[in-house]
């Protein structure tokens, strides 16, 4: 089992920056990815990136490629997702997820979840 737990979360003006960040209870596998999916209401829940955990490798949505940037620290077991040039569209719940072979773009693949943090972006 794997605890996952996002912060970092917040309301924000168009054009602004957030920064957040996913604490996994314990190591990461090599060959798993971490994500960051997202909700807003009345949509389902859409990918936004994820990064294998051995190489670093990020990939990204279209709609944030450019604006946001996934990293990772292995020895704190913790993702970062750098979010800036916040837009309206961005406002949704922010969830990490945890892959255990490889990572995808399908949230049906993700093996584990954190609970979620709002972010907010006002125009």
């Amino acid at each position: 089992q794997v605890q996952l737990v996002e912060s970092g979360g917040g309301l924000v003006q168009a054009g602004g920056s957030l920064r957040l960040s996913c604490a996994a209870s314990r190591r990461i596998a090599s060959t798993s990815a971490m994500a960051w999916f997202r909700q807003a209401p009345g949509k389902e829940r859409e990918f936004v990136a994820y990064i294998r955990w051995s190489s670093g490798s990020a990939y990204y949505a279209d709609s944030v490629k450019g604006r946001f940037t996934n990293s990772r620290d292995n020895a704190k077991h913790t993702v970062y997702l750098q979010m800036n040039s916040l837009k309206p569209e961005d406002t949704a719940v922010y969830y990490c997820a945890v892959d255990l072979h490889g990572g995808s773009f399908y949230r049906t693949q993700y093996d584990y979840w954190g609970q979620g943090t709002q972010v907010t972006v006002s125009s």
